[in-house]
């Protein structure tokens, strides 16, 4: 929560928030059904970071009442009323701002969170989320929806969509795709890595690079013998601290790497988390930068 924000909610109000949204099916106002717009924005909370990167970046901010704590970019959103991790919402510290709308993820959760939301007669907006070009555009244009800036989404998305032409242009010319291997977490000394169907393989696949791992979908440990299986040329990772930080010592020297081109070159590439996984309005940048990154002046042009 964002600085002094759960002190100013005593016990009593904040079991009465939850209460009255619980009850909210039986009062007077009917509970308010999933939508695509917003007639009131005026007070809105945004899940998702991407999701409020692209409300900055229509230049609406003044609507946000609250943000999640994956809204970390442009620095401004970290000073607004933080509701709590988008996947591990509190349906009372939500409702604590008293927004007249709210425009979430897909993905975003628990569902009994979402329930509770949507029997308190506040417009929500649900928005997709895929992880590619045309996903990124999807967004863009489900946000200006919600907030009824249509001709301003116009334009982002355009201008958007250029420069994912460019930076999927730049990555085609590459002749020899390297392999990469994104690494959620080494916990342990066990590693989460990415499959299909991620923001991982999204932007790998943007930047012109294969994603290591293609025989699952989302996150899964793997063990040593399928990390050689996969023969990975670079390991990508998030550029974090705290428990799920690992040293490139402690990568490379991790037994499942031996062998792999990866570790002979010592080729480890950290980017920050919501630029690289985001899929909002610096996707393309995000892109651009990681086949640099890959292979060097031949995807700078």
């Amino acid at each position: 929560m964002h600085k002094g924000f759960r002190r100013l909610l005593g016990k009593s109000v904040r079991a009465g928030l939850l209460a009255m949204a619980v009850s909210c099916a039986g009062a007077t106002i009917a509970p308010a059904e999933e939508t695509t717009h917003i007639e009131d924005s005026s007070r809105l909370v945004s899940i998702g970071g991407s999701l409020t990167e692209i409300i900055y970046a229509l230049g609406e901010e003044k609507r946000l009442v609250a943000v999640d704590s994956t809204s970390i970019f442009p620095p401004e959103a970290k000073e607004l009323p933080d509701v709590g991790y988008m996947r591990a919402l509190s349906p009372e510290g939500v409702l604590s701002v008293n927004p007249s709308g709210i425009v979430l993820l897909e993905g975003s959760g628990p569902r009994e969170a979402l329930d509770v939301l949507k029997k308190a007669s506040i417009p929500l907006v649900i928005v997709p989320e895929h992880f590619t070009r045309e996903g990124v555009l999807e967004k863009i244009h489900a946000v200006g929806k919600a907030l009824g800036v249509e001709e301003k989404a116009e334009k982002l998305a355009a201008s958007a969509d250029a420069d994912l032409a460019a930076a999927e242009k730049a990555a085609s010319s590459v002749k020899e795709r390297k392999r990469v291997l994104f690494i959620l977490s080494m916990q342990g000394g066990r590693i989460m890595a990415s499959g299909r169907n991620t923001a991982a393989n999204g932007i790998i696949e943007l930047a012109g690079g294969v994603n290591a791992i293609d025989g699952y979908d989302g996150y899964k440990q793997l063990t040593d013998e399928a990390i050689g299986e996969a023969a990975p040329d670079v390991i990508l990772m998030m550029d974090r601290t705290g428990n799920h930080a690992a040293s490139d010592e402690e990568i490379f020297g991790n037994p499942a790497f031996a062998g792999t081109p990866a570790a002979a070159n010592k080729k480890l590439i950290r980017m920050d988390a919501l630029y690289l996984l985001g899929f909002g309005p610096r996707t393309a940048s995000a892109a651009h930068d990681l086949s640099v990154a890959l292979y060097g002046d031949a995807a700078r042009h």
